[in-house]
């Protein structure tokens, strides 16, 4: 009933999933696309209530009219640091995504994953990066099948 309310009151509602022994924590969107007409978003990382804040911040963007979309970059999101917005595979909305899914009553609705850099300024993606760092976003825009074996794929 909560998800429902907070749609209804705010717009959407944000998941929280937080960090445990299996992995770090995420959190997603649940109604930015029923009420804006807006894809969903979904962050990965240690800290679930700065991620909501984030989350909350891009979803007031949508809610502005602002069409978010896959490969946009939006500053002053995550610290004043830079993050990219990707298209999330279908394939793991089941694995991360389940109470959505419930709301919709089913896929498809777009989500995108919300990429937030290290320290440095890079992507969980680029081989640069701290390796922690690498280790606590998943790339979710791969299909499972070819995503880098690790954490986000033990539960496959």
């Amino acid at each position: 009933m909560t998800i429902i309310k907070n749609v209804q009151q705010h717009g959407w509602h944000v998941v929280l999933v937080p960090e445990d022994a299996v992995g770090p924590g995420f959190t997603y969107t649940i109604g930015l696309s029923h009420t804006h007409g807006a894809p969903e978003l979904a962050m990965f990382g240690p800290d679930v209530h700065a991620m909501h804040a984030m989350l909350n911040t891009l979803g007031e963007t949508a809610a502005l009219g602002a069409l978010l979309e896959d490969g946009q970059q939006h500053q002053d999101v995550a610290d004043g640091r830079l993050v990219t917005l990707r298209n999330a595979d279908l394939r793991w909305y089941r694995t991360f995504f389940g109470q959505a899914i419930g709301f919709y009553r089913r896929p498809p609705f777009t989500v995108l994953q919300v990429a937030w850099p290290d320290a440095g300024g890079r992507f969980h993606w680029e081989n640069q990066a701290e390796q922690r760092h690498r280790e606590s976003q998943p790339q979710l825009w791969l299909p499972p099948q070819e995503h880098p074996v690790g954490v986000w794929t033990s539960e496959l």
